[in-house]
């Protein structure tokens, strides 16, 4: 573990971006980005563009260390490069911002209210190829849609038990069971969910350190004592499906949460634009999102 990044990430000032879409969400990040389905045939034209679409970002006057910790990259973009260097590389050598990895496979069909994690095949592969190319940390994504005890617990277990394989690597595991925010009983899911968190970090090793990404509660600062505990290096924010306006007010409301936004922070941005016009858009989502992380 590399421990000035890990110093960074606890507490350093900013937010990191989930730079992830994968699989089925690339081609409605590249529509969004106005690039539609017909301007590619297949998979590696696909993943080009949305290599050169995080280029753009990544490499944008305004994406860096001052509002930026780190970035959550999708395992394609860590095997591709930027200037020559691999994308991990250019992160931290050029920017100054941690690099994570994206691990997860994909969300299992709906069962017990929730939407476990699909087999991670070949993880133990992925997280030598992770540390070889310098990623610090990795994130895993759940669903929670209904206030199910049972599913949520199911949920809770699977993502720690994976967490522990990531930890025992080396690698700082992002654990992501996210609530929908259109769930009717959201509340009474983030009460179910909290209290599994908890007796999942009761039993973690004393040395061996997770982050969370949570949905912005519904209760503001309803997460403040996880963030108290010793084996959480941080607490990050999903956007969820907010508007970025949204997303960032309801973060600036819970004190201590960070934004680890996806389509909130690239909202806006077109392939079509100007470097100018990209760069100024860019910069005012970074800007609005620095803001709520750090109040």
């Amino acid at each position: 573990m590399n421990m000035k990044q890990l110093d960074r990430i606890r507490t350093g000032k900013g937010f990191i971006a989930a730079l992830d879409q994968s699989g089925g969400s690339t081609p409605k990040a590249l529509q969004q980005y106005g690039i539609p389905e017909s301007s590619y045939s297949g998979e590696e034209e696909m993943y080009a563009l949305v290599h050169e679409m995080r280029t753009r970002i990544i490499k944008s006057p305004a994406f860096d260390s001052r509002h930026i910790l780190g970035a959550i990259l999708f395992e394609n973009t860590m095997d591709r490069s930027i200037d020559g260097q691999l994308t991990a590389d250019y992160l931290w050598g050029q920017k100054g911002i941690v690099p994570f990895l994206k691990v997860d496979k994909g969300l299992a069909e709906l069962e017990d209210g929730v939407q476990l994690m699909k087999p991670i095949s070949g993880l133990d592969d992925l997280l030598k190829r992770a540390n070889e190319r310098n990623i610090f940390g990795t994130k895993m994504r759940s669903v929670i849609k209904e206030a199910n005890p049972a599913g949520i617990k199911k949920v809770v277990e699977q993502q720690f038990a994976i967490g522990k394989q990531i930890a025992a690597a080396g690698l700082v595991p992002i654990i992501e069971p996210e609530v929908d925010i259109y769930s009717a009983d959201k509340t009474a899911s983030e009460k179910l969910l909290k209290d599994e968190i908890i007796a999942q970090l009761s039993a973690l090793d004393p040395d061996v350190k997770i982050m969370l990404k949570l949905s912005i509660p519904t209760e503001d600062n309803f997460y403040s004592d996880l963030m108290e505990d010793p084996h959480v290096v941080r607490i990050v924010a999903l956007s969820g499906g907010y508007s970025q306006t949204e997303a960032n007010d309801k973060l600036a409301q819970n004190h201590g949460l960070i934004a680890s936004f996806s389509r909130a922070l690239s909202e806006g941005l077109a392939a079509g634009q100007s470097d100018e016009d990209f760069n100024a858009k860019l910069s005012k989502s970074v800007e609005a999102i620095y803001e709520a992380s750090i109040k």
